[in-house]
């Protein structure tokens, strides 16, 4: 493990959210390991990062999360880097009826959104529960504290997300361990979020909410929560402010 140098291991790290925070942490000079299936944006992305911080390490590393055999690899081959901060941003939504649900879709999206998530978090915490500073972020929804209309799978996904970084982040503390356990809850944020969840490239986001946020505005939101001492970072779907807390499901 290569001690002398920290990094900010991101998730779908091509595009949007993911893509954002990269530059959010490369301007407080982290070394960065980038992880999506698109190599050619990941190299578009690091050389980007590098023209301003021409000084970070910057890795990447081409994976397709959705199979679990992936995963066990990819973090294999990550054990070589000292990661202070896991970013689980990887994953997407569906927005259709259960009733007509494309089902290889939505296993897709259960391996990703849950699974691998899962294996990632466990294997950090394993490694890294007692490193100080350490933090592991996932990436939830509004819609992991509330029901879309068509998106039920989805946010049964992200409740799970919710779920288990709130449990998470207690049972840490219980034990006295001092990695984090943090969870961000965006609301409506213009990606390519939409276009996935509804397979069309035509998706437009203002024909769908009144208000929605930048991928640059969630990534500074993100921030906000990775420097703060709080649990919970959610977007208030009433007046589109942020908002951080402590777990907010029964314990």
């Amino acid at each position: 493990m290569e001690q002398t140098k920290n990094y900010t291991c991101i998730t779908g790290a091509s595009a949007g959210i993911g893509a954002e925070t990269a530059r959010q942490f490369a301007k407080l000079g982290t070394n960065l390991i980038l992880i999506a299936r698109r190599q050619e944006r990941l190299e578009k992305l690091k050389q980007d990062i590098l023209n301003h911080y021409p000084d970070l390490d910057i890795v990447i590393k081409v994976v397709d999360l959705s199979k679990s055999s992936n995963v066990f690899a990819l973090y294999e081959s990550l054990k070589k880097y000292h990661i202070t901060t896991l970013i689980n941003n990887a994953g997407f939504g569906n927005y259709d009826k259960v009733e007509s649900q494309d089902l290889e879709k939505i296993i897709t999206l259960i391996h990703l959104n849950i699974e691998a998530l899962t294996i990632l978090s466990t294997l950090y915490v394993r490694d890294y529960k007692d490193c100080k500073g350490a933090q592991l972020i996932n990436l939830s929804s509004r819609g992991g504290y509330m029901m879309v209309p068509n998106a039920v799978t989805y946010c049964a996904s992200k409740f799970y997300v919710s779920a288990f970084t709130e449990g998470l982040a207690l049972e840490l503390e219980a034990n006295q361990h001092q990695l984090k356990a943090k969870v961000l809850a965006p609301a409506a944020t213009k990606t390519e979020f939409g276009q996935v969840a509804t397979d069309s490239k035509e998706y437009n986001y203002d024909e769908h909410f009144a208000k929605y946020h930048t991928s640059e505005e969630m990534a500074q939101f993100l921030m906000e929560l990775y420097q703060s001492d709080k649990v919970v970072g959610l977007v208030d779907v009433t007046n589109f402010e942020f908002h951080l807390s402590g777990p907010l499901l029964k314990h």
